[in-house]
């Protein structure tokens, strides 16, 4: 099994559960919300050529919770600014998370996205390390 960070989707009823894996939590963040991009559209064709910087605080240690409000803080971002996302870079550092997000404006005939992602659901949620030593984040998106 490989060591990189990679993302898959999973099913889940008439929604769409997207899963990140990596060596950190960060990496497997990063890898879900770029699974969350390609439910969208093909990650590929977008253009990571403008920064959206993603800023959340919690009260608590809770990465579940963090993963939830970090999804929906980049729906949120996609759907303010018209945008879609390929690239995600994440830190975590006390009970704070901070990502750099890279994309472009959406551009229906190049990107041609499939559905519109509504938000992350706790359903499903879990973010723990596998047996492995790997990282794995995963939840539900409202499609």
């Amino acid at each position: 099994m490989s060591k990189q960070g990679r993302w898959e989707h999973f099913e889940h009823m008439a929604d769409i559960g997207v899963r990140g894996i990596g060596e950190t939590p960060e990496e497997a963040f990063a890898q879900t919300a770029l699974a969350m991009t390609a439910v969208i559209c093909d990650p590929a064709l977008i253009n990571p050529q403008e920064k959206v910087t993603v800023e959340i605080a919690r009260e608590d240690d809770d990465l579940d919770g963090l993963l939830v409000d970090f999804l929906n803080a980049v729906i949120y971002e996609m759907a303010v600014r018209q945008m879609l996302f390929s690239r995600f870079q994440v830190s975590i550092d006390d009970h704070r998370l901070k990502a750099e997000c890279w994309g472009e404006p959406v551009d229906r005939e190049k990107h041609q996205p499939a559905v519109e992602v509504k938000g992350a659901t706790y359903t499903e949620l879990k973010v723990a390390r596998t047996e492995e030593g790997q990282w794995v984040a995963q939840c539900v998106l409202d499609v």
